[in-house]
């Protein structure tokens, strides 16, 4: 019989698709722990667990979300049905065995999650081969392959270039022109004009090239150049801001797809 409620989940990264995966294993019944910077640089954080972290606390689509301060702390917070948010860069010592890791900081690139870090380890999207730096990978890419699992070889390259969204691609996603302090003129769910200025980072203006809907605003704050900080989507449907988003749940069901068949395979 499968022991859902006795195989700790640890996810690295709270963000917008971390949280679809945290989201779907949740709900399926696993306990999850969330690992996260002292600063998350996630844009949407309306519906991301990471917000716990600023925030203290975050509810997203029936889930809470808590902030807690040990890895005792997080293990005991699972036994309540919540999702505790843990600062922490690498993967601490847990007072219970971790069964699963999965690596959802879309770093785009290998950081420092590798097979054997767990009996099961996961890494979302570009960077990550099954089989190297991990079991298994999941596809983060929009397209016919978005959500599936890969046991064997690699998600899609890094295009560099976003998805597109009601015919917006590259020009919906603002990026820092400077490094310095940022500050926000304008709130999530917001209509949004091209050319209309949404904050500053010091003197200089953060503008938009499209109109349309604030989906995502890094926390203010000190940023780098370069840096992404906003999205604007050109989707007039404002619900969008309070529900995880389609991409992010069909990449949490690839993630919850590869544990569960990992269990069965494995026994457990």
């Amino acid at each position: 019989m499968t022991d859902i409620a006795g195989c700790l989940v640890v996810v690295r990264g709270g963000g917008d698709l971390g949280s679809g995966v945290i989201w779907r294993l949740r709900r399926a019944g696993f306990p999850v722990v969330v690992l996260e910077l002292e600063r998350p640089l996630t844009i949407r954080r309306t519906v991301a667990f990471s917000s716990a972290v600023l925030d203290g606390r975050v509810e997203i689509d029936g889930i809470e979300g808590i902030l807690v301060e040990s890895p005792g702390d997080a293990v005991e917070a699972t036994r309540r049905g919540v999702v505790p948010v843990l600062i922490s860069e690498a993967v601490p010592a847990f007072p219970v065995p971790v069964s699963v890791l999965i690596d959802a900081r879309i770093a785009k690139k290998a950081l420092d999650t590798r097979i054997g870090q767990a009996p099961f380890v996961v890494g979302l999207g570009p960077g990550f081969v099954a089989g190297v730096h991990c079991d298994a990978v999941v596809e983060t890419k929009r397209g016919h392959h978005l959500g599936r699992v890969i046991w064997d070889g690699s998600a899609a390259p890094d295009t560099g270039v976003p998805g597109e969204l009601g015919g917006a691609a590259a020009e919906r996603v603002i990026h820092a022109g400077a490094a310095g302090q940022l500050t926000w003129q304008v709130g999530f769910g917001e209509m949004v004009e091209a050319g209309q200025r949404l904050g500053s980072i010091g003197d200089m203006p953060v503008t938009t090239k499209i109109g349309g809907i604030v989906r995502g605003l890094i926390a203010p704050g000190e940023v780098t150049m370069g840096l992404k900080i906003a999205d604007v989507d050109p989707r007039p449907d404002a619900d969008m801001i309070e529900h995880i988003s389609d991409k992010a749940l069909a990449v949490g069901g690839g993630a919850l797809e590869a544990v569960l068949v990992w269990m069965h395979r494995s026994g457990r």
